[in-house]
């Protein structure tokens, strides 16, 4: 996609506007649009039309686009849908630049949009909520809009709202507010594109409910140099799933937009409320390092609650060194908890400057603390501790400028709660916000490494058949076992498979451990019928792990790779981690700690460790070879059976 933020230029400062349906009613789109362009009269010319004429908003209407002084760049539409086509045809005839198109239900939209790109213009919508832009007083919405860093591109105009609504509860206005509408013309993409040189705005806010042409919206986030921050639900274009294989039929839309938001450093929010917590966070301190947190704080039974919650959304509360536990341990009273969740045991209480002190020590060994309990609330119940809060947080705002410090407090809207936001330590009235909002933090700083392409062989030609297949990726270093399409020097034990099925344990397409194979061959030929029967020697090495390993062509998002556990009970299991790709074997290493099963990759009580290296090196070639042949929409080994000597693949897919 060509992306040309030049030209929408006429959407954020256009030099002229005209509301076309200008009305009196404050009930009608025609009113907020009319009286929205004329608080920008200062710095664009306004006109509004209406075909009956007459005085509308303070300012006389003429009775069409002809009848106005000079020819608006900008025209916003909110004429009755069968009117839309005539008003449109009139505006390009005069050299109408941009159309916001307000009217939904319009017939021949494609069309029309189509028409408007001929005719040398873009349209916004049709069915927008509209535009605004605070920076250049350009106000063609419904709704008040507070000046502020924040821009919300949405596809959903009332939940773009909402999100200004709920920034303006808290201080964060709008920068600029787009709704997408149908977005038949002007897409999501290019708008957040236009975004990259808007000084103005800080912070992207981004609703959509579907992702074509994904990896360029994503490529754009991951390029527009200001963090962003996505909601949306679970019905992509990115559901379309191939369902021949494990890899296809495992994996949601949601998987897919996942592991583009890693890979483009994007947050990606449950509701309004999660975004507007995050993106307050962003606005005052920055991404930790790594996602460890120290949980401090002045009761056992909030640290539990607070380091559970850690767990659940992904963060990581490891132990503390020795060396720092000795230290707190020194610091706090007896039996002060020191290993990770930190507890003061009535150390607050007895000395305010505990707080800061623990959470500076504590911050040594990780990425960033959350600091939860009483503190904040001394300056309401004991006022005459105000001052001593006061230089806590000072000190706590000192500490947050080397690593992120985040604050659950009991009284989230007095005096040392605004003094911690305005020292860029996020307090939050619920633990859960503090946490959502340093998970949000952590994904905006962590971005997936993607390989770079090499200049490897693609596949052109899809192979037919499990031998096919394997006999193509052994040209590619996987690894199989000794087989062939009859047993004349292989050694037993044996193993049969009929080698044209893609599942073939589910259809008695595989008999494993024969000392010989003739019999298992006439049956299987009896039940299954004629076909390419593949014969091989059975891996019986000891200490191994199953594992599936896929990849294939996301409609929206192009190539992804997926790792998980394999074998005949994968989708019981469903332990998955994915990626785009191609990923990095560091990357592939990563995958591989995220599963459930990584235990038992690791060595499992007093079992070997298995060939990690080596099986992370086979999930890069594999994410490397979806990478580099659009011929193929999937690619599947299940299981690879992976040992301390290494990965060898029993079965493969290619389609």
């Amino acid at each position: 996609m060509s992306i040309s933020p030049a030209g929408l230029r006429v959407f954020r400062d256009p030099a002229s506007v005209a509301v076309v349906g200008a009305s009196n009613n404050p009930a009608k789109w025609g009113y907020w649009l009319a009286m929205g362009a004329l608080a920008g009269a200062g710095r664009r010319r306004v006109g509004l039309v209406n075909r009956g004429g007459g005085e509308i908003c303070g300012q006389m209407a003429a009775t069409s686009l002809s009848a106005l002084a000079e020819v608006p760049e900008l025209v916003a539409l909110c004429v009755p849908a069968a009117q839309v086509p005539d008003v449109v045809e009139e505006g390009l005839t005069l050299g109408v630049r941009g159309f916001l198109g307000i009217t939904a239900g319009v017939a021949g939209e494609p069309a029309l949009a189509a028409r408007i790109r001929a005719g040398g213009a873009r349209l916004v919508g049709a069915n927008s909520l509209g535009i605004v832009d605070t920076a250049t007083d350009l106000r063609l919405a419904w709704g008040n809009f507070e000046p502020g860093p924040m821009a919300v591109v949405s596809q959903s105009g009332q939940l773009g709202s909402e999100l200004a609504i709920l920034g303006a509860r808290h201080g964060l206005g709008i920068s600029r507010f787009v709704s997408v509408g149908n977005a038949t013309d002007v897409t999501a993409t290019e708008l957040l594109a236009d975004l990259a040189e808007h000084d103005a705005t800080q912070v992207i806010a981004v609703y959509l409910e579907n992702f074509a042409d994904g990896a360029a919206l994503f490529d754009v986030l991951r390029d527009v140099g200001k963090p962003a921050l996505l909601l949306t639900v679970g019905a992509s274009a990115a559901s379309s799933r191939l369902a021949r294989s494990h890899t296809g039929s495992l994996t949601s839309s949601l998987d897919v937009v996942d592991a583009a938001c890693r890979a483009a450093g994007v947050a990606r929010v449950s509701t309004p409320g999660e975004l507007i917590d995050v993106a307050r966070a962003l606005l005052v301190t920055r991404p930790p390092r790594g996602r460890r947190v120290a949980i401090v704080g002045d009761s056992g039974g909030q640290c539990g609650i607070a380091a559970d919650a850690a767990h659940g959304y992904g963060l990581s509360v490891p132990a503390l060194t020795e060396e720092v536990a000795g230290k707190l341990a020194a610091m706090l009273p007896t039996g002060a908890a020191v290993s990770n969740p930190v507890d003061l045991a009535g150390a607050g209480e007895h000395e305010l400057s505990s707080y800061a002190a623990t959470v500076e020590t504590a911050l040594s060994d990780v990425d960033a603390a959350v600091l939860t309990g009483y503190f904040g609330r001394y300056v309401v119940d004991v006022p005459a501790l105000t001052e001593q809060e006061a230089l806590v947080g000072l000190r706590l705002g000192a500490a947050a400028r080397e690593k992120p410090v985040l604050v659950h407090t009991m009284a989230p809207d007095d005096a040392t709660a605004r003094a911690l936001w305005s020292m860029g330590v996020p307090a939050f009235g619920l633990i859960e916000q503090a946490l959502r909002a340093l998970r949000g933090l952590v994904a905006v700083g962590s971005v997936v490494e993607r390989a770079p392409l090499p200049d490897v062989r693609p596949i052109e030609t899809v192979p037919q058949g499990y031998w096919a297949a394997r006999e193509l990726l052994a040209g590619y270093g996987v690894r199989f076992p000794r087989g062939g399409l009859s047993a004349a020097g292989l050694t037993g034990p044996f193993v049969v498979k009929a080698g044209w099925l893609a599942h073939k344990s589910e259809v008695g397409g595989v008999r494993i451990g024969l000392s010989t194979v003739d019999d298992a061959l006439d049956a299987m030929r009896a039940e299954l019928g004629p076909g390419e029967y593949v014969i091989e020697e059975q891996d019986v090495r000891p200490d191994v792990v199953e594992v599936l390993i896929g990849a294939r062509r996301d409609p929206d998002f192009g190539p992804v790779i997926l790792v998980g556990a394999g074998g005949t009970e994968t989708e019981l299991h469903r332990d998955l981690a994915m990626e785009l790709a191609p990923v990095t074997v560091d990357t592939a290493k990563d995958m591989l700690g995220r599963l459930r099963c990584a235990p038992l990759l690791r060595g499992w009580r007093g079992k070997p460790a298995v060939d990690i290296d080596a099986l992370a090196e086979l999930v890069h070639t594999v994410s490397v070879l979806i990478a580099v042949s659009p011929a193929i929409s999937e690619l599947e080994l299940n299981p690879v059976r992976v040992g301390p000597d290494g990965p060898i693949a029993v079965d493969a897919l290619i389609s």
